[in-house]
């Protein structure tokens, strides 16, 4: 009984907000860092987004480009993000066990970023090959 009484404390907490802005982004600097712990999906992302932000630098594109490359950078970012949430959310609720809601949900959510990489490269394809067909 002592153990439920403790539980249920505890959730009410969780469903608190912090009534100190620094204290919120502090949280969301956590779970960001969460994620780049974790997250070998994102740890590749980035990798491309610093790279193509790089090449965006190197063959001197527009400040509009580089707002559109940004944008799409952080949309595949952002998208990694909330996947790895909701895969969490998922595993906490069906803890071990197969549920074929489960997996629509896990898969629709890796399709989401997977569209939005798709997107990242069709974006990056059409501001960089005119710039490097410049080069030849």
């Amino acid at each position: 009984m002592e153990k439920k009484i403790k539980y249920l404390d505890n959730r009410k907490e969780s469903y608190k907000t912090s009534s100190n802005i620094f204290i919120s982004f502090k949280y969301a600097c956590n779970g960001i860092s969460y994620v780049l712990r974790t997250s070998r999906n994102f740890k590749i992302q980035l990798i491309f987004a610093v790279t193509s932000l790089i090449i965006g630098f190197l063959l001197k594109i527009s400040i509009t480009n580089h707002v559109i490359l940004i944008a799409t950078i952080m949309s595949v970012l952002i998208l990694e993000i909330l996947n790895t949430s909701i895969e969490s959310i998922v595993d906490l609720v069906v803890k071990k066990e197969f549920s074929f809601l489960a997996k629509i949900s896990k898969d629709t959510s890796a399709g989401a970023v997977l569209l939005a990489s798709i997107n990242s490269v069709i974006i990056a394809v059409y501001i960089f090959i005119p710039k490097i067909k410049l080069l030849f």
